[in-house]
């Protein structure tokens, strides 16, 4: 009977560590639903600068320019509020950690955020600029306008996520030689 009560309490601690991050993204929501077209203008900068003069941004659908800004606002607000939701994560699982895979989680924590914003970083400061300027000036027979959804697309994550890689791998290898060992 004992461990089901371990159990249940686990549970419980989940659900409550769960409302807490719920709560705390539902709060990030607030600011960035609030600034979403600005957010969007900073996203969508690298484009317009690269599209010829008198050319613009176009929607593809009727409630595109209500959804994308939207979009935006959550995941500016997911950006936002992902320090204390993996925080929440960890206070639930430290506990039934051993000390050397806790020594662990701080260098992967760290070393994979930093490559994260850096890979984010990269994409909007770099890729986009040189990508959106190749197409620019390739040879068309239309007028140049793009899509109002295309700036929100992934390939800011994608880069992002890609540069994270190294240091979760390292960890995960060292993780697993600990273990053998």
């Amino acid at each position: 009977m004992e461990s089901q009560e371990t159990f249940l309490s686990h549970l419980i601690e989940l659900r409550q560590r769960l409302v807490w991050s719920l709560l705390a993204y539902a709060a990030a929501c607030v600011p960035t639903l609030l600034y979403s077209s600005e957010l969007y203008d900073l996203l969508a900068a690298p484009l317009m600068q690269s599209l010829p003069e008198g050319s613009r941004m176009i929607a593809t659908g009727v409630i595109t320019p209500f959804l994308i800004p939207m979009k935006i606002g959550f995941f500016g607000a997911l950006i936002l509020a992902l320090p204390f939701i993996l925080y929440q994560g960890w206070a639930f699982v430290a506990p039934g950690l051993y000390a050397h895979e806790k020594r662990l989680a701080l260098p992967l924590v760290v070393s994979s955020t930093a490559l994260f914003l850096v890979g984010m970083f990269f994409c909007y400061y770099f890729v986009f600029g040189q990508v959106f300027s190749f197409i620019a000036a390739s040879p068309r027979r239309a007028s140049p306008s793009r899509r109002i959804s295309r700036p929100t697309s992934t390939s800011c994550w994608g880069c992002s996520s890609l540069s994270a890689w190294p240091s979760s791998c390292r960890s995960w290898c060292s993780s697993w030689c600990l273990r053998a060992s």
